[in-house]
């Protein structure tokens, strides 16, 4: 059989269109993700831009999109998209929503996708506890969080108060307090800083409810996550808030500070807050500059734990893709990248090694220690947290107007018991 022979021209022609059916299948082939993260302009942002070229460099079939919006609009867009059914693939979002996104089903069970099993052994347990709800693991996170006690050792020392080493040397209730109360004696007008100034929000829970804790009350009956009746207005909790009501009104707190500069400024000796503010401290104290561990109030000492963090969209069309984006934000290189630029703990131990401030014997290691030996308590993982978190907010701004402690707070747990009634106990969907 004769076969007819091409020109040359032709063969061009054929090569040239066999190359570009190639190139058109292979865009054709390339994955979107989609991934929104909360971020303004500033440090974190830029990792997470630099984080999603990284990814997109450094492969052709997945191509990440990344959206960042602002902090103050980010829950109500992500429920708004929810309610469209046009979540991102990659949904970052605040630890203790975790709960309530898996029994609405915005977010999938990541347990099955491919290195979880290593990536939840090298996770800190407390991130872990975090994102798993029903026991399923729903999210991942790059860093977690925590509350200790930044204090100025020049002037504890000139007023005779005793510097704890670590964990297991921390301050009773009565050192602490004898410790404010030297402190005001000495001239410092307002001891203890406690952030009043981040306003009534998911900070009153997240850095108050460690003091329930501490003197062996809750946000809620952990056992069966039905009720805070008993709980949250018990005596361990009515005692714990008429404690930090009794700070206010010995004036060892300012309930009226403004901004963020009264420790800074040496109008307070000791700030209650996590790991953040320690850029901005050691630039003002130096070598002034120690840590503290959170003291023990009651039985036992407690402090605040989770952050944002990452789960997959029920939404997506492209899970598998969007695990692979996952494991890359997992990766130590990527976690140092984001923990560099906001300071938090890296989320994995791997990370925490490679840190100059958290690795052993570094500045912030006393916030990986308290994850580590117990003192953590997460969030209460169910989905009635928003409705917890709202109600003790509220109760806390009246409480620190000078209101009834046990009244706030019964009307606190009445609120929370009935959103849980409302919704049928938040029973498996």
């Amino acid at each position: 059989m004769n076969i007819p022979r091409r020109s040359p021209l032709a063969r061009s022609i054929h090569i040239a269109f066999l190359a570009a059916a190639a190139a058109a299948g292979a865009a054709h082939a390339q994955t979107s993700v989609s991934m929104w993260v909360h971020a303004g302009p500033g440090p974190e942002r830029d990792a997470y831009v630099a984080s999603v070229k990284a990814f997109n460099d450094a492969q052709k079939d997945i191509k990440v999109d990344l959206v960042a919006l602002p902090e103050g609009s980010y829950s109500d867009q992500v429920n708004a998209a929810a309610l469209a059914k046009k979540l991102p693939c990659v949904l970052d979002f605040d630890g203790p929503n975790v709960y309530n996104y898996a029994w609405t089903k915005k977010i999938v069970p990541l347990d099955n996708f491919p290195g979880v099993k290593d990536l939840k052994a090298q996770m800190l347990p407390t991130l872990v506890r975090q994102g798993t709800y029903n026991g399923k693991l729903y999210s991942v996170g790059q860093f977690d969080s925590g509350l200790a006690i930044w204090a100025n050792k020049k002037t504890l020392t000139a007023a005779g108060i005793r510097i704890p080493k670590g964990v297991d040397d921390a301050w009773t209730l009565a050192e602490f307090e004898d410790a404010l109360k030297k402190l005001k004696a000495a001239g410092v007008p307002f001891p203890l800083d406690m952030k009043f100034n981040y306003g009534i929000g998911e900070w009153v829970s997240y850095g108050f409810s460690p003091i329930l804790q501490s003197f062996g009350g809750d946000l809620i009956d952990r056992k069966t996550y039905k009720t805070a009746k008993g709980v949250l207005n018990g005596p361990a909790s009515v005692k714990a808030m008429q404690t930090v009501q009794g700070w206010i009104k010995a004036g060892y707190v300012n309930p009226a500070a403004k901004n963020d500069g009264d420790f800074a400024a040496g109008k307070s000796a000791l700030s209650w807050v996590g790991h953040w503010v320690y850029a901005d401290y050691k630039k003002a104290l130096g070598d002034d500059l120690i840590l503290l561990p959170m003291p023990k109030l009651g039985a036992k000492a407690a402090t605040g734990a989770g952050s944002w963090n990452f789960g997959i969209s029920a939404d997506c069309k492209a899970p598998d893709a969007a695990a692979k984006v996952l494991a890359h934000l997992m990766s130590k290189n990527e976690i140092l990248r984001v923990t560099d630029g906001n300071g938090a703990v890296p989320g994995t131990t791997e990370a925490q090694a490679a840190s100059k401030n958290y690795a052993a014997g570094g500045a912030l290691r006393l916030y990986v220690d308290q994850l580590n030996k117990g003192v953590a308590i997460v969030r209460p993982e169910t989905p009635a947290y928003p409705a917890i978190s709202s109600a003790f907010a509220e109760a806390m701004n009246n409480i620190f107007g000078g209101a009834d402690v046990q009244k706030e707070l019964d009307k606190a747990a009445r609120k929370i018991d009935q959103t849980i009634e409302d919704n049928k106990g938040y029973s498996n969907r």
